[in-house]
This record gives C-alpha cells, sequence and structure tokens, in this order.
C-alpha cells in the first residue's frame, strides 16, 4: 500500500473512530457513571469487536449485504432499536455508580458483539473496505485496513470515556448527573439519524 494511501487510511479510521457516534455516546456516559477503569472493557469490547467486523466485510460480508439489501436495512434497525434500549438505561439513571453492586458498564462482549448491529461501524467498515483496499493484493489490504483501525480506533474511544470520566465529580450533583444523562440518551439517539436515513 503506498505511503500516502496508507496516511489518508489512518486519517479516516481517526476521525471516523473519534467523531459522535453511538460508541462514543456510551463511552462518555459510562465514562461519567462507572469511571474510566470501568469503562476499559467496554473500550476494548469496541475495537476487538469493530476489528472482526471490518475483517467479516472485507472477506465477504460487504458483498453479501450489497446481494441482500434487506438483510442490511435489518442489521440498521435492530441496531437502532438496541441503541433506543440504551438510551433508556442512561436515561434513566440518576446517580453515579462506582460503589453500586447492581449497576454494571458495558462488558467485553456485549461492546464487541454490539459492533454487529452499529450502523456507524456498518458504514465505516464498508467504505474502508470499499476505498482502501486494493484487488492485486487483496488479502494484504484488508489486513492493513484493520490494523489501521486497529491501533487507531481504542485510544480514539478512550478519548470520550476519559472526557467522561474526568467530569465524574462535577456531576456528582444528582441533578446535573440527571440532566447530563437525559441529554447523552437524547444524543444517542441522535447520532442514529443519519445512519438509519
Amino acid at each position: 500500500m503506498p505511503l500516502d494511501t496508507l496516511l489518508a487510511l489512518v486519517v479516516f479510521a481517526f476521525t471516523t473512530s473519534i467523531t459522535p457516534g453511538p460508541n462514543n455516546m456510551m463511552l462518555f456516559a459510562s465514562g461519567v457513571n462507572f469511571g474510566f477503569r470501568r469503562t476499559i472493557p467496554h473500550m476494548l469490547g469496541i475495537g476487538a469487536g469493530f476489528f472482526s467486523l471490518l475483517i467479516g466485510v472485507g472477506f465477504g460480508l460487504g458483498a453479501v449485504l450489497k446481494t441482500m439489501p434487506l438483510l442490511y436495512t435489518a442489521l440498521k434497525f435492530a441496531g437502532g432499536l438496541y441503541l433506543a434500549w440504551i438510551a433508556w438505561k442512561i436515561a434513566n439513571s440518576r446517580s453515579l455508580t462506582e460503589g453500586q453492586a447492581g449497576a454494571k458498564p458495558m462488558t467485553f462482549l456485549g461492546a464487541a458483539a454490539f459492533q454487529w448491529v452499529n450502523p456507524k461501524a456498518w458504514v465505516m467498515a464498508v467504505t474502508a473496505m470499499a476505498t482502501y483496499t486494493d484487488t492485486q493484493r487483496y488479502f494484504f489490504t484488508v489486513t492493513i485496513v484493520g490494523l489501521a483501525f486497529a491501533l487507531v480506533n481504542v485510544p480514539s474511544v478512550s478519548t470520550w470515556a476519559g472526557f467522561g470520566s474526568a467530569l465524574r465529580d462535577w456531576l456528582s450533583d444528582p441533578v446535573r448527573l440527571k440532566w447530563f444523562n437525559i441529554t447523552m440518551a437524547v444524543l444517542l439517539v441522535l447520532s442514529l439519524w443519519p445512519m438509519l436515513r
């Protein structure tokens, strides 16, 4: 892969990973509600799940979705419903839960599985594979695309959990936390709009 293409890929991976979307909204809320340390499995799950989605799209799922647009639509709406449920849970959270036994952040496996129904993740994966792979060296370039995202994704998304964690003290006031969680839930739902149209 030429150096200019590799640099363009890294910029694409960074900008799509760090910009607002369902994953980053959930990580921000998790950082506030659970702290950075308890959000680490969620961050790592996003990285692993998205890597597996990228490789899956690169080695055939993208072509399957092009021939079965109804399946792609079903995946988008399944992801949308799941996000609406998560938004509901975030909106109704009313206390910081670092020490509460009943409240739990998203698990590694839950975050990894979510990538397969996350509309933004599908758009990113299909776009990356269509744009940055080379038919002459397909296996190699699919692997490079996957590795570029693997190196960029987790550090990018972790900034959102870090921002959330940094706001924990300020949001320890129950009224502020209530309105923060409601705002994050609304933003989470709104982040779906461009992908569900």
